[in-house]
Formats: C-alpha cells, structure tokens, sequence
C-alpha cells in the first residue's frame, strides 16, 4: 500500500552565517515510524506554499525556539524579539487556513498548538511562567533527555480523551508561549493543573484538526499514548488519500 505524503513546514533559521529551512528530524521519525506515512519537508516560503497542499494527505505543524510574533494576534510589544521566524509565520498561518478548508487531516505540536489558534483568530500568552498560579513549563537545564522528560499530568476530555483512551495522562512541558484566548471553533479538550491549555480540537472541520502543546513525537515509540495519536493521525491521512483518489 502506498504510504499517505504528510507536510511538515520548516523554520528558518542561520547556522554560521548561512540561511537555512529545517525542523527536528525526530517528527519526520514519528511519522515514519508511528503514524506510518512517509514525511515531506514544506520550506518557509510564504502563502504561495499553499499550493503544496494539494499534493498532501496532511499536514503536521512541528515545535520550534521560536515564537509566533504577536503582531498577529495583537499581542503588543515582544517579550523575545530575538526569538521570532516571520518567515514560519508567514507560511503557516495561511497553509493552516488553507488545509482546515480543504479538510486535509491536521496534527499540530507545541509551537504548532499556538499557531493553529493564532491562525483561526486566538491569542497567546508570550510567557506563561511570569503570570501568577502557572506553572515554569519551559525545559529548565540538563541535557535534551532532562529536559524533554515527563513533568506534569493533563486532564483529557472529547475527541483527544477517546483517541487515547484515557482521561488523564503525564505530558513533557517545553514551551513558554501558550494559548490565551481560544479561537472561536476550537474546543479545549486538555488542560494542565495551572489551567494551562494543552490540547484542542477545531470543532467544524471535516475530518481530524487537533493541536496538542506537549512533544508526542519525543521518543514516541516508548510511550503508548504517543504512538496512539500518531496512529490515528497517519489513520486519517489514510482515509483523506483514499477519498481523494476516489473523487478523482
């Protein structure tokens, strides 16, 4: 059977001096080796990477050090100005739009959970560890195993609640942006202890639309509740090929 072709937008970054487009190899694994589907890197090239989405069974929005810039959300001044990609954002706002429309099947991660909801007209908190009750969900020191380890439980419900098969689960925290206000149409399906929201679902879209702020694709073999998101993501993508190919 022929593997579903699933995006996966890269950042831009500059390693010595040199212009690059690249992203963690560790989600093009999970989804290889979870989700089943074989994985294609979309450079940050701006809204004209929309035209990339016909020729996907889905699309993976991966983390990334980087923020979404809060000019759009209109979140004020930057608290890390040093820490912005526009050319990400630039591409992943309208491809989310864009995929959401088409009803291509949609699994977003850490920065990817902020982008969807920034995209659909949310907004985000810069820091979630300077506001009072929260908790530091940043990694802290320590090699990257340390720092990816298993920190906090989340509390499950909805659609992400019976793909797991569970109510509550232990997630890695790595990130200090979060969602504020959710987007009209996106359902908040888990939360942390502080209240910090960790999973949505987008409530009207054709087929599978969920964003997640914690790193399942972190040693994901190891950890059933990983491997069974994947599942059902690489699943979905399945299913969006095969209906594809039969409208054609």
């Amino acid at each position: 059977m022929t593997r579903p072709i699933v995006g996966i937008p890269a950042c831009a970054k500059e390693v010595n001096g040199m212009p690059r487009h690249d992203t963690p190899a560790r989600y093009a694994a999970a989804l290889f080796g979870g989700a089943e589907v074989l994985p294609v890197m979309i450079p940050p090239m701006g809204e004209a990477q929309v035209a990339v989405l016909d020729r996907l069974d889905g699309l993976l929005l991966p983390g990334s050090p980087s923020n979404v810039h809060p000019d759009y959300y209109g979140g004020g001044e930057s608290l890390t100005p040093g820490l912005h990609d526009r050319d990400r954002d630039a591409t992943t706002l309208p491809l989310i739009r864009a995929a959401l429309a088409r009803g291509l099947p949609l699994l977003a991660i850490c920065r990817g959970i902020q982008e969807l909801n920034v995209a659909l007209g949310g907004s985000l908190f810069q820091a979630v560890q300077d506001l009072p009750g929260r908790l530091d969900h940043r990694g802290g020191p320590g090699d990257w195993a340390q720092r990816y380890r298993p920190k906090h439980s989340v509390a499950l419900s909805g659609g992400i609640a019976a793909m797991l098969g569970a109510t509550e689960i232990t997630v890695n925290s790595l990130h200090a942006q979060a969602i504020d206000r959710p987007a009209a149409g996106l359902v908040v399906e888990a939360t942390a202890p502080d209240g910090t929201i960790e999973a949505v679902r987008v409530a009207n879209a054709a087929g599978f639309a969920f964003g997640v702020q914690w790193h399942p694709e972190w040693a994901y073999a190891d950890n059933p509740d990983s491997l069974a998101l994947f599942r059902a993501f690489g699943d979905a993508c399945r299913q969006f090929g095969t209906s594809t190919r039969e409208a054609a």
